[in-house]
């Protein structure tokens, strides 16, 4: 069982950064692929970045290559997500979410936050 709350969100205005921090509860958390979500109003849930447990290999989605970088502190349990050159675009509910497996599918993570707003004005 893991257990994930993000924190981070707000509002910023366009070109601007924010980082992300989702922490993990149990003892398990380093044998988990970690992701990052994002879900706007009427839009589906999309998937944004993912890492594997050993830090290793990430993967992005297109729209924020190089403005996002997503990394993780086995340690502190603790997943974050860079987010920098912030787009309107950009505004969603932020969620992480923990996979036994490395993937970029949403319906393949098995736990999820209760997410934490971005807002990014123009």
């Amino acid at each position: 069982q893991v257990m994930l709350v993000e924190s981070g969100g707000g509002l910023v205005q366009a070109g601007g950064s924010l980082r992300l921090s989702c922490a993990a509860s149990g003892r398990s958390f380093s044998t988990y692929a970690m992701g990052w979500f994002r879900q706007a109003p009427g839009k589906e849930r999309e998937f944004v970045a993912t890492i594997n447990w050993s830090r290793t290999t990430t993967d992005y989605a297109d729209i924020v290559k190089g403005r996002f970088t997503i990394s993780r502190d086995n340690a502190k349990n603790t997943v974050y997500l860079q987010m920098n050159s912030l787009k309107p675009e950009d505004t969603a509910i932020y969620y992480c979410a923990a996979s036994r497996t490395y993937t970029v599918l949403t319906r393949t993570y098995n736990y999820w936050g209760q997410g934490t707003q971005v807002t990014v004005s123009s």
